[in-house]
């Protein structure tokens, strides 16, 4: 067995890969090789990795020959053809697709909600959640854990980035068509001022909210909203459990917010949970409203917690929470958690 493990970032030349990069570069080093891995129109390119200038390789079983871990952040059709490959060819495979979260025989992991769920890959594949899960699994997590939680509402205020690359130029064009003048101030002037310019979003983003995030589902849903009730019932390991979501796209380059009903099993209180927030791994509090003191994207982005504030009691219920988190979709949100795994699968060679 080779002292240290090859590493394949798959997906290495993208949005959610390019920060990946840096986190392995911030991270204590444990790899051997690690192996660029992209498109065929992406190869040749050089990227730097701890510091060093690498080639990247066009997707093939040739470049996964060797490989002890693969981290894959590729579309879904890819990922549903070259995930398997990849795993048959003996690496664990850590999928930031939504292709296997849902699968039974896939586990679903946070490393600090149920990192012992790694283990148990009968196929090889470890699959990451959602960048939205993300943003409020961690904190979710830690409040389960002491209350148990029966009930969630949550809606969600989703950057532009979680559309990819096309979600943040969108949103700068229309800024820039809306700058300096005073659209937005009548009914449909920021729509005619974009025109179809409307990019991976249904309505302008810019000087607006738009209520969906996804894909249509049945009975009106979202496909986005359908995956913060679904992963969030298997990671915390709870497969009834009412939640009700509604996803929401806000003019945010970067970083997801979320606001949380939580309902427990008994009664809480705010300082047992505020005591609980400020322990918790991969959690930031910040909350004295007084002082204005709360967590935005502005705060989070580019950092790796969860940041959570406005931690109140329901008004109506001693059993229920209301909070605010936030969370960099692109750190945490995706290459951070499956570095994470990552690291929980090379412990198991030592």
């Amino acid at each position: 067995m080779k002292d240290r493990p090859t590493l394949a970032v798959v997906g290495a030349t993208g949005a959610v890969g390019t920060v990946l990069l840096g986190i392995l570069s911030q991270r204590a080093d444990i790899w051997g090789e690690i192996r660029l891995i992209a498109s065929p129109r992406s190869a040749g390119r050089k990227l730097a990795v701890r510091g060093e200038e690498t080639e990247v390789l066009a997707l093939s079983e040739e470049a996964l020959h060797g490989v002890d871990i693969a981290l894959f952040d590729v579309p879904d059709e890819i990922a549903a053809r070259w995930v398997p490959i990849a795993a048959g060819q003996g690496a664990v495979v850590v999928d930031n697709s939504g292709v296997f979260r849902l699968h039974d025989d896939v586990p679903l992991v946070v490393p600090e909600v149920n990192p012992h769920a790694v283990r148990l890959r009968p196929r090889g594949i470890v699959a990451n959640p959602h960048c939205t899960t993300l943003s409020m699994i961690v904190a979710l997590g830690a409040l389960h854990a002491e209350f148990g939680v029966r009930e969630l509402v949550v809606s969600s205020y989703q950057a532009v980035s979680g559309a990819g690359r096309a979600g943040v130029e969108t949103l700068r064009r229309q800024l820039s068509l809306v700058a300096g003048t005073e659209l937005g101030t009548h009914p449909g002037d920021v729509r005619r001022a974009v025109g179809d310019d409307t990019g991976p979003f249904p309505e302008p983003v810019a000087l607006n909210v738009v209520p969906w995030a996804g894909s249509l589902r049945e009975d009106g849903w979202s496909s986005d909203e359908m995956k913060v009730r679904d992963e969030s019932r298997k990671i915390l390991g709870l497969p009834g459990l009412p939640i009700a979501v509604t996803c929401v796209r806000v003019p945010v380059v970067t970083t997801h917010s979320l606001t949380v009903h939580a309902r427990f099993q008994d009664e809480v209180t705010v300082e047992h949970a505020r005591e609980i927030l400020a322990t918790a791994p991969g959690v930031v509090l910040v909350d004295n409203p007084a002082a204005g003191e709360f967590p935005t994207p502005a705060d989070a982005v580019g950092t790796d917690p969860t940041w959570v504030g406005r931690v109140r009691r329901a008004l109506d219920d001693p059993t229920a929470l209301e909070l605010f988190v936030c969370g960099d979709n692109l750190r945490k949100g995706s290459a951070l958690n499956s570095a994470q795994i990552a690291e929980l699968v090379a412990a198991e060679r030592v």
